[in-house]
């Protein structure tokens, strides 16, 4: 298991999207972020943070998950029930990607409606909106430095 082959299982799950987070973190969320997507997911790219690997877990998996060698709590994340990979041996490649279907799927109905009304439109018309929204935002954040 390596970052390519979970950028691979991530960005197959249905309104996956990725971002490059905190320099070197690739993070992956369901729906876009600035239509009020979340995040499930995230891989140290260059391999300086704790861990190779964090997703979310779910309250009932978390204690779960913390009992394998090479697995803990994802720092700043814990109390939302992330926990943190730290070698790509803790857990069989199938764990892996079962682990990150279902954080995906944690995350999916956590959503607000608003959100999943978006994901549910053509793609046409959520690629427009998308699109749409991050103009929006780009010139808020225009009008803040000015």
């Amino acid at each position: 298991m390596d970052n390519e082959r979970i950028r691979e299982i991530c960005l197959a799950l249905p309104h996956a999207a990725e971002t490059l987070n905190w320099g070197h973190h690739l993070v992956y969320w369901v729906g876009d972020r600035e239509i009020g997507g979340r995040m499930f997911a995230t891989t140290d790219l260059d391999g300086t943070g704790r861990g190779v690997l964090w997703f979310h877990c779910g309250a009932e998996r978390f204690h779960e998950l913390l009992e394998n060698e090479g697995i803990l709590a994802a720092p700043h994340l814990a109390r939302a029930h992330w926990v943190a990979v730290e070698r790509w041996d803790a857990l069989r490649p199938r764990e892996i990607e079962e682990e990150l279907r279902q954080a995906h799927a944690l995350i999916y109905e956590k959503l607000p409606r608003r959100t999943k009304a978006v994901l549910a439109l053509p793609q046409k018309e959520r690629a427009k909106l998308i699109r749409e929204r991050k103009k929006l935002l780009a010139a808020r954040e225009k009008a803040k430095v000015v």
